[in-house]
């Protein structure tokens, strides 16, 4: 088994915090994984992304051509990403940001309101968290407690004042999709 995945979003959403948790997730996880970011020069408002390769074996290759999963959290990454997800594979939007468009129909859509948890929970910023919960209830391979345990590790003692807000975000992007229904 290898999958990979896509996080996409623009500076200052926590898209590589949230891929870097990703891949330990997967690595607490005993997975082998590659993590690889994309990043422009303009820092926050700029376009930002991270690929993360997970696999039962060695890693194949870091940049993939096509897509399992992408999750995006702003229009213009979901623009650019939807045309990179595999044939059966799955989009996950922050649909806060982004319009319910379906512009495919051989792939999977996920659309969540990402930010309006987030900003519910008072903190605009945990958006990144609420998309990986999000990403956990659409995705068997990501499990949330292994998340949750990657999020203390990446976080570290530094932080660790973060961690209930963070740990509040993964559990209501897990579950919103649930309530939804």
């Amino acid at each position: 088994m290898e999958k990979n995945f896509i996080i996409a979003g623009f500076g200052g959403q926590g898209v590589l915090l949230a891929g870097t948790i990703l891949a330990n997730a997967f690595m607490i996880g005993g997975k082998n994984v590659t993590w690889y970011p994309c990043y422009g020069a303009e820092m926050r408002g700029g376009t930002v992304n991270c690929e993360i390769v997970v696999s039962d074996s060695e890693v194949s290759s870091v940049h993939k051509q096509n897509t399992d999963f992408a999750l995006v959290l702003n229009q213009q990454s979901f623009d650019k990403f939807v045309q990179r997800v595999k044939s059966g594979g799955t989009i996950i939007a922050n649909s806060t940001l982004v319009a319910e468009t379906k512009p495919r129909n051989d792939i999977n859509y996920v659309f969540a309101p990402m930010t309006k948890i987030a900003n519910d929970l008072g903190n605009g910023k945990v958006t990144n968290m609420v998309s990986l919960g999000v990403l956990s209830s659409v995705c068997d391979l990501v499990k949330q407690e292994f998340l949750a345990k990657g999020v203390e590790k990446v976080l570290g003692e530094k932080k660790k004042q973060f961690l209930p807000l963070n740990m509040q975000a993964l559990e209501l992007g897990r579950d919103c999709l649930a309530q939804a229904r």
